[in-house]
């Protein structure tokens, strides 16, 4: 009951944010919080496959960025239908998954987190080197997507489609961690050998699981070209890969809501130190603080926020 209560009360208050900010004339928080949610969304996918597979990959940014840059060339050609280029953005990065996971997941340990950010890496010269789709610069989109019937210019109903779509990810991942799937992935998590003498198929399984994470990275890659209007490199950087790992971490891994409480609070601190008057000229160096707030949750609260939240209350 507690769990439902909590996420009622969560629910509540991210419908009814905008409407609040839009009253007292914030328009920039809506903005900041639809791309709280985008990456809520990238960081629950790389929960699936970091803290319920127990695959510790370092190439995230690829399907993130893989994502974005589909929603950027198709827009650059003429398509703007989200009804095409969402579903190729997702489709592109469950591909990539699937050829990276295919390779990568042969290793383990320390083998397969260099092989993933090293495919991470690839991937990101080989979009700067695509000099017609503005290599280093980037990319610009002329606009949001289109094909819903209504503007996605307006930052409210942009905020809300990005929170009904990242209430189903979460249901269907609620879903499928649930089911013998789900069960199996962290059957493999705890101990594989035993999982591969029971006589699953732990190769396919691992794999299925991170063309899922993914699929649903590359969702939320579509989401911030169209939030920002603007797809480069730096989406498929390594930076990228430890940012989202930074959220999952610090909101817990293994934990359904790591993700997004992570990206909640990450990005709210670089909010907090990197654009207020917190730091005076010292604004410049936000990343400081932000990293010792990171080391006491890791040293005071392994299991991130959202862990430290559930014992308490149990």
């Amino acid at each position: 009951m507690n769990k439902v209560l909590t996420t009622g009360i969560v629910l509540g208050v991210a419908i009814v944010f905008p409407l609040v900010m839009h009253v007292l004339d914030q328009a920039f928080y809506i903005s900041f919080a639809t791309r709280i949610l985008i990456y809520a969304m990238a960081a629950a996918s790389l929960n699936l496959v970091l803290g319920y597979g127990g695959m510790v990959s370092f190439g995230h940014a690829a399907f993130f960025g893989a994502g974005a840059y589909m929603v950027g060339i198709l827009a650059f050609e003429g398509v703007t239908s989200l009804w095409l280029s969402w579903p190729t953005a997702i489709a592109v990065a469950a591909l990539a998954a699937l050829a990276i996971g295919a390779i990568s997941l042969r290793t383990r340990g320390v083998y397969f987190i260099m092989i993933t950010l090293a495919f991470a890496q690839m991937m990101y010269y080989v979009f700067v080197s695509m000099k017609a789709y503005g290599g280093d610069d980037g990319l610009s989109l002329a606009s949001r997507s289109t094909g819903l019937g209504v503007s996605l210019s307006n930052d409210f109903v942009w905020y809300y489609l990005v929170l009904v779509l990242l209430i189903i990810i979460h249901y269907f991942l609620h879903r499928l961690l649930g089911s013998r799937f789900g069960r199996v992935i962290e059957a493999i998590r705890e101990n594989e050998t035993r999982a591969t003498a029971i006589g699953y198929p732990v190769y396919r399984y691992k794999l299925l699981c991170f063309v899922i994470s993914g699929a649903i990275a590359g969702l939320a890659g579509a989401l911030i070209a169209n939030q920002t209007s603007y797809v480069g490199p730096a989406l498929l950087h390594w930076v990228q890969s430890g940012t989202l790992m930074i959220m999952v971490i610090l909101g817990g891994v293994g934990r359904f809501w790591g993700g997004p409480v992570g990206a909640v609070v990450l990005l709210a601190l670089e909010e907090l130190f990197s654009g207020s008057s917190l730091l005076g000229p010292y604004s410049l160096h936000w990343q400081l603080p932000v990293g010792v707030i990171l080391l006491a949750v890791v040293l005071l609260a392994p299991q991130g926020i959202a862990g430290a939240f559930a014992k308490k209350s149990r």
